[in-house]
């Protein structure tokens, strides 16, 4: 056995473990938690957060306060747009492809209940996030699971050594993650269906080995452009997320609504399998209680690769937002799921099982098939050629962003751990790595990132679950002040000074509101 096996079997060893046994309960377990304690927030408060996010990020208000904390700060919508960056990636296309051709249609079921449960998970991330974050030296917002961990679960009797190990812990899962799952393995991904969609076409021979010069090319290309990005720091990063976020989330949406409005006839059959085989293993996987829990694992697991609820990544660039209420930024976790998963993931599920390569009666996938250019080929079965290509720039799209996403979660890890300065130089560093990304062969590094990704959400959701009180105060404080109009101080910060200064902000948008309500009555 060679070294690369070797490492091969061990990762494999530590990521059952990570998203089978421990990580998967800490998931869904503390999303039916926080859920229950919020009194499902989600549903009971469903036009709140609805409003308080899409439905008025339009208004002349939220444009006015757009920039209002100056440097240092994003939009609320900027920092939406930024964790959409990251989040919405191959898992959406590739990722929920896969999972319905290793645990069948009902996959897609469980990656719904991951979502919903998600959103309570990602809302209590986020509050954390803005209640623990701070201001580095350079005036920036640095906020995440670190820093709630360090200082929220430290905070707590006899667990100021526990909080900082894991703070420390996250950090560097986040960083190593940053490089793989969040750098190379999208990267590789943009290269291989750039190749088989277009490049394939052209015979520049071979670089070196089995790499291909167009391979080599497209890295270079990706490598100056994610510079130019990445290099100038937040508000770029958020700038280009704000501009190409929402056009590429509409335009696959639109895509896929085409694809499926040409099966129109076959939903009801579509929507009949995900329930059916959600609790009853299909063909695919064969029979049986311990196989069919392959089909919930793998829902699972792709919900959470896709929206990553749980993993405290997005919490680093929700923490940088210009909001002061803790629960605003909680609000737009949930939307930020519900957007990732209950809308694309689902709108891709349904044009893979479109494709004819589903059977819809017994979960069995057609010989052959190649769950990585599945949504490609029913793509193509609906606007030929063009829907391969279609399919092409979207994952790019996709991926790049991801990668420019992620760029901003190792850059705040990796300044929580060496400081500031040595930040920058990570930059760098992760801009270069994308060749390798380009070149690479192997998928060992996409299934050790993965691993990382898991190693990630077990320090996350254990600062989670034990700050659970703060979570509960905050937005039982949000619900008085905000719903029930009751005269009660805000709950904003840990930091008195910050407290203090927020919390006049929050006063004077009180009067705002209570001026437009009196002006929309007259």
């Amino acid at each position: 056995m060679d070294i690369a096996e070797k490492i091969a079997e061990i990762n494999g060893v530590i990521n059952d473990f990570v998203w089978t046994n421990l990580g998967l309960i800490l998931l869904i377990g503390a999303g039916v938690i926080l859920t229950v304690c919020t009194k499902f927030f989600q549903v009971t408060h469903i036009k709140e957060w609805w409003m308080k996010t899409i439905g008025g990020m339009f208004s002349k208000k939220s444009k006015a306060r757009k920039n209002e904390d100056g440097r240092g700060s994003v939009s609320q919508f900027q920092a939406l747009c930024t964790a959409l960056a990251a989040t919405i990636g191959t898992g959406n296309i590739a990722g929920v492809s896969s999972a319905i051709c290793v645990g069948g249609p009902g996959a897609v079921f469980w990656m719904w209940i991951a979502a919903f449960f998600g959103m309570m998970t990602n809302f209590s991330e986020n509050i954390l996030g803005i209640y623990y974050r701070r201001k580095n030296k350079e005036g920036e917002w640095s906020g995440g699971a670190m820093y709630y961990l360090r200082d929220g679960l430290g905070g707590y009797k006899g667990c100021k050594y526990i909080g900082k190990v894991l703070a420390v812990m996250f950090a560097v899962f986040a960083v190593l993650a940053s490089f793989g799952i969040g750098n190379m393995g999208q990267i590789n991904k943009i290269v291989i269906n750039l190749d088989s969609a277009i490049l394939s076409n052209l015979d520049l021979g071979y670089a070196f080995g089995d790499v291909k010069w167009t391979s080599v090319i497209v890295g270079v290309v990706l490598m100056i452009l994610a510079g130019l990005i990445i290099l100038g720091g937040l508000s770029r990063i958020a700038s280009f997320a704000e501009k190409v976020i929402p056009f590429m989330a509409i335009a696959y949406v639109l895509g896929c609504l085409v694809v499926i409005c040409v099966h129109i006839t076959s939903i009801g059959d579509m929507f009949a399998a995900i329930f059916r085989f959600a609790f009853t293993a299909p063909a695919v996987v064969g029979g049986g209680v311990g196989i069919a829990m392959k089909t919930i694992i793998q829902g699972f697991k792709r919900g959470v690769f896709s929206n990553e609820a749980g993993l405290g990544s997005s919490v680093m660039v929700h923490s940088a937002s210009n909001v002061r209420e803790p629960v605003k930024q909680g609000m737009w976790g949930i939307f930020e799921v519900f957007a990732d998963t209950i809308v694309v993931c689902t709108m891709t599920a349904l044009v893979v099982m479109s494709s004819g390569k589903i059977d819809l009666t017994t979960g069995a996938v057609a010989e052959g098939t190649d769950d990585a250019t599945l949504v490609a080929d029913s793509f193509g079965n609906v606007f030929g050629q063009f829907g391969s290509i279609f399919i092409s720039v979207a994952l790019l799209l996709f991926a790049f962003t991801t990668v420019v996403g992620w760029s901003h979660y190792g850059s705040k890890s990796f300044e929580y751990l060496f400081g500031l300065k040595a930040a920058k130089g990570y930059k760098i560093f992760f801009v270069l790595m994308i060749i390798s990304g380009a070149v690479m062969t192997s998928s060992l590094a996409w299934d050790i990132s993965d691993t990382f990704n898991g190693l990630m959400m077990i320090p996350n959701l254990i600062g989670v679950i034990a700050l659970l009180p703060v979570v509960m105060k905050i937005t039982k404080n949000y619900i008085d002040r905000r719903i029930k109009h009751k005269n009660v101080e805000p709950v904003l910060s840990f930091d008195p000074e910050i407290q203090a200064e927020h919390a006049k902000d929050v006063e004077l948008e009180v009067l705002e509101e209570l001026e437009d309500m009196q002006e929309t009555v007259k």
